[in-house]
C-alpha cells in the first residue's frame, strides 16, 4: 500500500469510530453493586472526543443551523443538526479515503460527494413521502375530528384525541398544533403553519374553514364533512393523475441517472477511458454542455410530468 494513503485512511477510521461512539448508547462498565446512585456516569475519552467534534461542527454551522433543523424537522428526523452534519462529514472523509485507495483522486472526489448528495436526497425523499402520507390521511382525519365534535368534544379536545389515534405524520402534526395552542398560540396560526410545513393546500382550506367558523359560528362538524368530501374527490383525481404520470417520472429518473451510472462504472473498470474529458479543452467543453443539457432536460421533464390542479 502507498504510504501516502495511511494519513487519509487513519483520519477516516478515527472519524468513523467517533461517529459510532456518538450515535451508540453509552453503557456503564461497573457492576450494578458498585455503582453509586447519585453519581453521574462518566464518558470515555473517545466519547468526549466525539462530543467535542460535534460541538465544533455546531459552532461552525451556527449560521446554517436553522435551515438544517427545519429540513430535518420536515423530514421527521429526530436528531440534532450538528449530529447529522458530523455524520455526513465522517462519511465524506471515509468514502474519499476509500476512493483514493481504490482508484485515485477522481474516484476519491466522486465517492466523497456521495455522502452529502445522498443525504440531501434522502431528506428530500423523506419530506415528500411524509407530505404525501399527510395528504392521503387528511380525509380520514377530518372524519374523525367531525365525529369527535358531534360527540360533544371541543375542537382542541377533538384534535388531541385524533392525534393519539392517527398515524404519523398526522399524529405528530396534530399533537404539535395542540401543544402550540395550549401554550398560547392562536389556533388559526398553528393550523396555517402546519399547512405550510406539509405544503398541503387542502389543509390550508381546513384552517380557513375553522377560522371562519370560529368567527361567525355554525356547525363545524358539518363544515368539516363538506370540506372532507371535496378533499376526498381531489385525492382520487390526484391518485389517478399520479398513476398516469408514473411512467414519465420513472423515465426521467432513469435518463438523469444513466450518465452518472455509466461514468462511475467506467471510472471503476477503465479510468483512463474518461481521461480526455478532463485533460483536453474539447472534452471539458463537452462535459459543460452535457451538464447544462442534463439540467435543462431534468427541469423540462419535471414540468411535464408534474400536474397541478
Amino acid at each position: 500500500m502507498n504510504p501516502a494513503l495511511w494519513g487519509p485512511l487513519t483520519v477516516g477510521l478515527a472519524l468513523t469510530v467517533g461517529a459510532l461512539v456518538l450515535i451508540a448508547p453509552h453503557r456503564a462498565h461497573l457492576p450494578r453493586s458498585r455503582r453509586r446512585p447519585d453519581a453521574a456516569p462518566e464518558d470515555g475519552r473517545l466519547a468526549d472526543a466525539a462530543a467535542t467534534a460535534t460541538r465544533l461542527v455546531a459552532r461552525a454551522m451556527r449560521r446554517r443551523e436553522g435551515s438544517v433543523a427545519i429540513a430535518l424537522d420536515l423530514a421527521g428526523v429526530r436528531r440534532r443538526p450538528q449530529d447529522v452534519v458530523f455524520l455526513v462529514l465522517v462519511a465524506f472523509v471515509v468514502l474519499g479515503a476509500v476512493g483514493l485507495l481504490i482508484g485515485g483522486p477522481w474516484l476519491m472526489l466522486l465517492l466523497a460527494l456521495v455522502a452529502p448528495v445522498a443525504t440531501v436526497l434522502w431528506v428530500r425523499v423523506r419530506t415528500s413521502r411524509r407530505r404525501a402520507a399527510f395528504a392521503d390521511q387528511l380525509d380520514d382525519t377530518l372524519q374523525l375530528v367531525a365525529g369527535s365534535l358531534r360527540a360533544g368534544h371541543s375542537l382542541l379536545q377533538a384534535l388531541a384525541g385524533v392525534a393519539q389515534q392517527a398515524d404519523d405524520p398526522t399524529s405528530a402534526e396534530l399533537a404539535r398544533i395542540v401543544n402550540e395552542t395550549r401554550v398560547g398560540r392562536p389556533l388559526s396560526l398553528a393550523l396555517e403553519e402546519a399547512a405550510i410545513r406539509m405544503a398541503n393546500e387542502d389543509f390550508s382550506w381546513v384552517a380557513q374553514a375553522i377560522t371562519i367558523n370560529r368567527e361567525v359560528g355554525g356547525n363545524l362538524a358539518d363544515v368539516l364533512d363538506g370540506v372532507g368530501v371535496t378533499i376526498r374527490e381531489r385525492n382520487q383525481i390526484r391518485r389517478h393523475v399520479d398513476a398516469l404520470s408514473a411512467d414519465g417520472r420513472l423515465s426521467g429518473v432513469i435518463l438523469v441517472a444513466l450518465p452518472f451510472v455509466v461514468a462511475g462504472f467506467l471510472l471503476l473498470t477503465n479510468p483512463t477511458y474518461l481521461a480526455p474529458f478532463v485533460q483536453h479543452p474539447l472534452g471539458i467543453v463537452a462535459l459543460v454542455v452535457a451538464a447544462l443539457l442534463l439540467v435543462v432536460g431534468s427541469i423540462w421533464m419535471r414540468k411535464v410530468v408534474r400536474i397541478r390542479f
